[in-house]
């Protein structure tokens, strides 16, 4: 005589499996795509991470006594160099004149202003297919974010050239015995500099 528990077991049975099986679901709609689809790139660079992944404009060959750092907002290219690690290159687009952007950099030394007359006769140095002007200066240097100690002792060396309205500058900072070591690198630095076409 079967018992009523197990009766109860059998009546649960038969009526689970009498059950229809769902509906089948069908989606019909989309969304756009999002930065949060995108796979995470692992060590991206600022660049990547806060430019909406633009890439630098200006491409170069990076020296092996130089040490590459992000791009910022106003460094395309950004180096490290010398032993002392205060060293900086900075590869950058500015506004204003080659002569504008010569003087703001002199003027960070206390170093007199060029002229028009005096800006033509200054070397020149081969950068992304043109000519550019090299500019050099040295002594304390109050370059730099506002409120920046001055710093005895140092020098720049750097090219600034106006490529199609484009003012394209290479600035290099740091301990003038550094500075001086490192001229020739740079100098070849900028002739390695092309524009990508962005």
């Amino acid at each position: 005589m079967k018992t009523p528990a197990f009766l109860g077991c059998v009546a649960v049975i038969s009526l689970s499996a009498c059950r229809k099986p769902p509906a089948e679901v069908t989606v019909t709609e989309t969304r756009a795509e999002t930065s949060l689809d995108a796979k995470p790139k692992i060590f991206a660079t600022s660049d990547e991470r806060f430019r909406n992944q633009r890439p630098s404009p200006v491409k170069g060959a990076t020296p092996q006594s130089w040490l590459q750092l992000p791009s910022t907002e106003f460094r395309l290219l950004n180096y490290r160099f010398g032993e002392s690690g205060l060293g900086e290159v900075a590869v950058g687009i500015s506004t204003g004149s080659v002569l504008d952007n010569a003087n703001r950099w002199l003027g960070q030394f206390n170093a007199p202003k060029l002229t028009s007359e005096t800006l033509d006769e200054r070397r020149r140095v081969n950068i992304v297919g043109t000519a550019g002007v090299w500019v050099e200066a040295e002594g304390t240097y109050s370059g730099g974010m506002a409120g920046a100690e001055a710093r005895p002792g140092y020098a720049l060396a750097g090219v600034i050239a106006d490529v199609n309205g484009r003012i394209i500058t290479v600035k290099m900072t740091g301990q003038k015995d550094e500075v001086d070591a490192e001229k020739a690198t740079l100098e070849a630095f900028c002739k390695s500099l092309v524009l990508t076409g962005e």
